[in-house]
């Protein structure tokens, strides 16, 4: 699972507080850990209605609570980064939690992080591809000569400290273009496919891409991930009724900026049908949207975004609960039982 902790507060009442949202953040990792779960994530955002805006802060923090789950950003906004403090910096939460850490990067659906940090937004894909080649460059060797348009140059400085893992984990999370699918997977690089919208179908060609990029790159098929919003309750009805506020609420504030059309119950339903983006409702409901869309993707992981929004962090943690105790070992169970 992860989650951008949002501290908006509920209808009528007030927002949460930064720091009571960042320990309720620290209770849903620590939740997870125990029910099972693979990954934790945190996106990176520089704004009022988020918590998170040091991921690799925050991940340390939930290093020292842990012992098992894997540690990521989702994402680390690298277009408006340095890479190599990005790289010291989840190096140290590698170290921090032995082994557990990863960096998701992308250009970020935000855009307030680039004026905050002096970057020109007509740079956007320019800025990203230049950095991620360095941060690529910086865990195959702890001392490089590279220079380009955006940042000093390096000639021959050791980067410091160095990780367990060898070499630190670098997934590429992308929107929808077909061009950040095959750049992640010429690169031969996990790719982290996000689906908040639409029919999951649409985006089946991104994934091929991906692969067809990698091994064209003479790679293996690199390892891919769906990242979708999702909430699981009891039952289906309450799953919708619980989450719909939130999750409404939150698209459209967002929307309003954005000037999309707002979203309403019976778009919501439409969404959290068999054949929509959102994976809501039952235990039995999301495992088979699931499997469903391991069926279009043949992916590796599946990431939840579940504690969106308004949604009252009780809530949160009992879809936390379900997720790890009754979806993710049905899902393991059924896929384990088709490939043997």
């Amino acid at each position: 699972m992860y989650t951008f902790a949002d501290v908006r507060g509920g209808p009528g009442g007030p927002a949460r507080t930064t720091e009571q949202r960042l320990a309720e953040l620290r209770e849903e990792a620590t939740l997870a850990e125990e029910v099972g779960l693979d990954v934790f994530g945190v996106g990176e955002h520089h704004r009022p209605d988020f918590a998170v805006s040091a991921p690799a802060v925050v991940l340390a923090a939930v290093a020292a609570r842990t012992s098992r789950i894997r540690l990521t950003s989702a994402v680390t906004v690298l277009s408006s980064d340095d890479p190599v403090r990005v790289f010291e910096e989840f190096s140290t939460v590698d170290l921090l939690s032995g082994g557990r850490a990863e960096i998701m990067v992308g250009r970020g659906s935000f855009i307030e992080s680039f004026p905050l940090f002096g970057y020109d937004l007509g740079d956007y894909d320019a800025l990203f591809e230049e950095k991620l080649e360095l941060l690529l460059a910086l865990r195959e060797s702890e001392r490089i000569r590279w220079s380009g348009r955006f940042r000093a140059p390096l000639d021959g400085q050791g980067v410091y400290p160095r990780p367990v893992q060898e070499p630190l984990p670098v997934w590429v999370a992308v929107g929808g273009t077909p061009e950040s699918a095959l750049r992640t997977g010429r690169l031969g690089l996990p790719m982290a496919l996000a689906i908040i919208g639409g029919e999951p179908e649409r985006f089946r060609p991104f994934a091929q891409l991906h692969r067809e990029a990698a091994r064209e790159a003479g790679h293996e098929p690199p390892p891919l991930s769906i990242n979708s919003h999702a909430y699981v309750a009891d039952t289906s009805e309450q799953a919708a009724d619980e989450f719909f506020p939130a999750y409404a609420g939150m698209m459209n504030a967002i929307g309003r900026e954005r000037r999309w059309s707002g979203i309403g119950r019976e778009d919501f339903d439409r969404l959290r049908s068999p054949r929509g983006a959102l994976v809501v409702g039952s235990p039995e409901e999301v495992v088979e949207k699931i499997l469903f869309e391991h069926e279009l993707f043949g992916h590796r992981r599946f990431l939840a975004q579940t504690s969106v929004g308004t949604l009252p962090h009780e809530q949160a943690l009992r879809s936390i609960e379900l997720l790890g105790t009754e979806v993710a070992p049905a899902v393991r169970a059924e896929l384990e039982r088709r490939a043997a």
